[in-house]
This record gives C-alpha cells, sequence and structure tokens, in this order.
C-alpha cells in the first residue's frame, strides 16, 4: 500500500520547476511595467502546479491502466507498482485538477478575464489526453509540443497577461525560453525510458527521434535557451547574469553527449529542472524594475 512518501514521488517533484518557472519569469515581465500583485502571482502559481501534480497522476494512471510503467529507472510508480489502486490515482489526478480550476475560476474573478477560464480548461485537458484518452497524444510524439505550448507559452504569457492584460516582447521570448527548458526536462525523462517505452509502443518524441538524434535535441533545447538570453540582454545588459546558468548547462549537455543512461539520466533530468529554475529566478530577477540597474 502506498504511503506518503510514494504518493510524494508520484507528484514527481523533479517536474515541478517546470510549472514554477514560468511564473516566476512572467512576474519577473510583469515587474519591468509595474509593481506586481502578488495575490494573482500566487493563484497563477497555484494554478500551474496543481495542473502539473494532476498531470503526473494522470500520467502514472494511464500507463499503468495499460501495463506501459511497470519497469522504470525513476521514482516507483503507483499504479504500474501496484502501490496503490488506479481508481485512487486517478481520483487524486482530478482532485489535483480540481483544486487548479478553483483557482483558476478566482483568478478570473479577480481580473475579469473569464475568457481565460477556456485557456485553463485547455491546460486540463492536454494534461489528461498526454497519456488518457483513446488516442493519447504523448504515445504519439506530440508531447514536447504540448509541453512547450502550455509549460512555455501559456504558464510564462498568461502569468504577465493577467497582471497588466499586457505583453512585453522580452516576456514572450521569456516564454519560449521556459518552453524550451521544460521539453528538456520531458526529452531527459524520455531518453531515460527511451527502451522500455518502445518495447511498450510509446511513440514518444525520444523513441521517434532515435537515442542519437534525441540527445542532440535535449543539447539543443538547453544552449537555444541560453542564446535567448543574449536577446533578452539587448538594450538591459544585466540579464546577462542569467549565463551563469551555461557553467551546468554545459555539464549535463555534456552527460547526454556522452550517453548517459540510466540513474545517470536520473541525475540530468534533476539536473535539468534545478538549471530551469534558477535560470528563471536569476532571469525574473534581472528583468524587474526594482532600480538595482540601469534601465
Amino acid at each position: 500500500m502506498a504511503n506518503l512518501k510514494d504518493w510524494v514521488e508520484g507528484a514527481r517533484p523533479r517536474t515541478l520547476p517546470a510549472a514554477i518557472s514560468p511564473v516566476v519569469v512572467g512576474v519577473g515581465a510583469a515587474w519591468q511595467i509595474g509593481t506586481p500583485n502578488w495575490a494573482l502571482a500566487g493563484l497563477a502559481l497555484l494554478v500551474g502546479v496543481a495542473v502539473q501534480v494532476g498531470a503526473n497522476y494522470a500520467n502514472d494512471y494511464s500507463d499503468g491502466v495499460r501495463g506501459t510503467d511497470q519497469e522504470r529507472d525513476g521514482p516507483r510508480r503507483l499504479v504500474g507498482s501496484g502501490a496503490a489502486k488506479a481508481g485512487t490515482v486517478k481520483a487524486a489526478a482530478w482532485l489535483s485538477f480540481a483544486v487548479a480550476g478553483l483557482a483558476g475560476i478566482y483568478l478570473c474573478y479577480l481580473t475579469g478575464l473569464w475568457w481565460l477560464a477556456a485557456v485553463g480548461g485547455a491546460c486540463v485537458v492536454a494534461a489528461w489526453l498526454y497519456t488518457g484518452g483513446p488516442r493519447p497524444y504523448g504515445y504519439a510524439g506530440l508531447g514536447d509540443v504540448m509541453v512547450f505550448i502550455f509549460f512555455g507559452l501559456v504558464a510564462t504569457l498568461g502569468t504577465l497577461y493577467v497582471q497588466f492584460s499586457m505583453l512585453t516582447w522580452r516576456g514572450i521570448v521569456a516564454a519560449v525560453a521556459m518552453g524550451l527548458l521544460a521539453c528538456a526536462i520531458l526529452m531527459a525523462n524520455n531518453l531515460r525510458d527511451l527502451d522500455l517505452d518502445a518495447a511498450a509502443g510509446k511513440r514518444t518524441l525520444a523513441v521517434k527521434l532515435g537515442d542519437e538524434r534525441a540527445r542532440l535535441v535535449y543539447q539543443l533545447e538547453m544552449w537555444l535557451a541560453m542564446a535567448l538570453v543574449v536577446v533578452m540582454a539587448v538594450g538591459r545588459w544585466h540579464v546577462l547574469a542569467t549565463l551563469v546558468m551555461a557553467v551546468p548547462t554545459a555539464r549535463l549537455a555534456g552527460a547526454v553527449y556522452n550517453d548517459a543512461t540510466g540513474e545517470e539520466l536520473v541525475t540530468v533530468l534533476k539536473g535539468t529542472g534545478v538549471v530551469q529554475l534558477a535560470y528563471a529566478f536569476i532571469l525574473g530577477l534581472a528583468l524587474a524594475n526594482l532600480g538595482l540597474w540601469p534601465a
């Protein structure tokens, strides 16, 4: 029977930087315009984290009932390992989505931007259909595209937009960077599981590309995110401080290039999440208009 530690691991905390980071960057980008409303920022963060946790439980449930998740090098899967009943994990997923929905509705109420409810609904549907439903798009190699859209563009720009009902060009570039780093997290995860996924008929992008090209894509995603720092630094030189994350990026990209496997890729996955989170905080602080540096 699953204990608290199993449920925490089932939420896959190593993937949570993909939900937290775009909110941090979105707030930093909003700070260029004016002082952020922290209640709105907090609600955006709750929505993002709850959707991510719900997606992770939904993935555990759907893969488990399909029998494609019995053996993994990462944390034990709740359904696949038999630690928890499928129905219980499914309920945990929808409870997480309900938390996201309630926070999202309150966010819409506070801002008057009720059309964002449709965006939030699309996020939940996308999270469920990643491995759920009759034709899960995660099994067709489209998971990376959806992660880029929802955990990059939507999460970052949504956080920015609810603050002042406007976007900035740096916010848009930062959203692309967040999407690339979120995709790198997913690629590291799918590289780790490539052989098992291929055997189970789970055609992730990593499986479709093959090991060598999937490793190249991971490296490109990481380095493109670093290159976008230079773009955002135009007219705001201190944004270049974010390039300090090029050092751990080089280490992670090097490990992937040198054919890291198994537990080594688990370390890469964890490290990629740390890089995204640190990148987001440094970039968010650099974007913010705090009077610490020239405009």
